[in-house]
């Protein structure tokens, strides 16, 4: 597959382990009047789970990879004209990391869209957070491996030359504020 460089801005990064309040978050934003992206990871899991299907990460991982790979270039693609901030709940690379902890084969068509679609060099990541991490039907995994994924995004996202700004542990209202005023 080629792809054309794509650059936006203002295309704004949330990363980290899962639970770690992402989702919140960008509701609040959403709230706010900003635009916002869902995370594709969830969404191709609550269809899959609907459909009986086994492209979720406790079954096909591979498959639930690809599946999110196509959701996030098409989501990147779709509101690339957009030219005020949008935020994302994970993008391409975020696919990346999540394949390297998984040891699932790296695809060289994974590794050439995470170098072409460029999102704002500043990514959002959220620390784990044992407070309010909750597992639930869509998120089944442990302590550990939330404080895995949350390193391996850091560690990711560096390589390819963002810089990482943690969130800090504040109330959903709070957090969303802090970002806004960091991007301003």
């Amino acid at each position: 597959m080629f792809f054309t460089d794509m650059k936006n801005t203002g295309f704004f990064i949330f990363t980290g382990g899962p639970g770690s309040g992402k989702t919140t978050v960008l509701t609040k934003l959403a709230e706010m009047g900003y635009l916002t992206v869902e995370e594709t990871g969830r969404k191709i899991i609550r269809n899959q789970m609907k459909i009986c299907g086994t492209a979720v990460p406790w079954e096909d991982a591979e498959r639930y990879a690809r599946l999110m790979f196509l959701q996030s270039v098409m989501d990147f693609e779709q509101l690339g004209h957009i030219d005020k901030p949008c935020f994302f709940d994970r993008g391409i690379i975020d696919i990346l990391g999540y394949s390297r902890l998984e040891k699932i084969p790296v695809t060289p068509e994974l590794e050439e869209a995470a170098g072409k679609y460029q999102y704002n060099k500043k990514v959002f990541l959220f620390p784990f957070w044992e407070e309010i991490y909750r597992t639930d039907a869509e998120r089944r995994q442990s302590h550990g491996k939330a404080e895995d994924t949350f390193h391996m995004m850091k560690a990711v996202y560096q390589e390819y030359g963002y810089q990482t700004v943690t969130v800090p542990c504040l109330s959903p209202e709070e957090r969303a504020k802090w970002i806004i005023d960091e991007i301003s």
